[in-house]
């Protein structure tokens, strides 16, 4: 078997998944990105398995373990989209980093609210204070 037709095939692939990864913005359209580049190394693992003649089918085995890593992969992803979906109404990568903690601006001078003017939420220390 030549080794060359699985090795292109490969990295069609895995180039099409790292394209998708960098140019979409869609979080399930990146974990399935993802996928296509985790299967590219499964058929290299395979095709150089064969191509080796290895007897312990080290690359098989290799390859039996990325696809469990991969399931598991995909299953955490998928409820961590659906419920990012759930509570922001899109799935879309750019509104993701709305998630990320702001700096606190310059409060009031009399520090009963943020610089917009907006009260800030009670959070029971002051009360005792």
């Amino acid at each position: 078997m030549h080794l060359v037709y699985p090795a292109v095939l490969a990295v069609l692939l895995f180039c099409t998944g790292l394209y998708g990864v960098l140019a979409r913005r869609n979080a399930i359209l990146v974990l399935m990105s993802v996928e296509l580049m985790l299967n590219a190394v499964n058929l290299n693992l395979v095709a150089f398995d064969v191509w080796l003649r290895d007897t312990l089918h080290a690359g098989q085995a290799l390859t039996l373990f990325t696809i469990a890593v991969a399931a598991a992969e995909i299953g955490i992803g998928l409820a961590i989209v659906l419920l990012v979906y759930r509570n922001r109404g899109s799935s879309d990568i750019d509104r993701l980093r709305d998630l990320a903690e702001r700096p606190a601006g310059p409060s009031a001078p009399d520090g009963s609210g943020s610089a917009d003017g907006a009260p800030r939420p009670d959070t029971g220390a002051e009360a005792t204070a």
